[in-house]
């Protein structure tokens, strides 16, 4: 059984969330996860040098068997779009320099991936990947929103998501449910 290491990134301009877990065979485990605030007094073009080279020093220090980026979505805004793409693009460009894999995923097949629902809310996702690492605390969205996306990338490369069925519910939102209804508010 191999071990592989996988560096989710949920990028920003303002805020990136980074998340690490680390997986032999079916046992996964967090390893680090939080966000890169980046200083909104800089002008974009600084604030992108210093994504890329946040991100090389995480490959340099957790060396990343690959790494798992969400695409972009479609906005009403322009030029937040533009500078999000951007945002990305440094992201992807600090893994591919240090020849790491780069894996990009939807939001709805990373939320469907984690809650088994592809329309979950973050504080869903949030709640389960609580429950699926044992975190005791949820931190911001922005970091678990990266390390969903380096879960999505775990079960994509596992061939659990295609693999689970409704009847199983093994890591699904339903199962979750279930098992913590005195956390339930009707």
């Amino acid at each position: 059984m191999q071990q592989q290491t996988i560096l989710g990134i949920d990028p920003g301009t303002n805020i990136m969330g980074y998340g690490i877990i680390c997986a032999k065979g079916t046992t996964i485990s967090l390893v680090k996860m939080d966000i890169l605030k980046i200083n909104t007094k800089k002008n974009q073009l600084e604030k992108l040098l210093d994504t890329f080279n946040f991100i090389s020093d995480l490959v340099n220090t957790y060396h990343p068997d690959s790494m798992a980026i969400e695409t972009q979505f479609l906005g009403k805004n322009v030029q937040s779009m533009l500078k999000l793409g951007r945002a990305q693009g440094v992201a992807i460009a600090a893994a591919l320099h240090a020849q790491i894999p780069v894996f990009e995923y939807a939001p709805t097949k990373i939320k469907a991936a984690v809650t088994g629902r592809n329309n979950s809310s973050k504080e869903q996702v949030a709640a389960m990947l609580q429950y699926i690492f044992q975190i005791e605390a949820i931190p911001t969205f922005d970091a678990t929103d990266a390390l969903a996306i380096a879960y999505c990338h775990y079960l994509q490369q596992t061939n659990t998501i295609n693999s689970q069925s409704k009847t199983t519910k093994s890591n699904s939102w339903e199962r979750f449910v279930e098992n913590n209804k005195d956390r339930i508010i009707k």
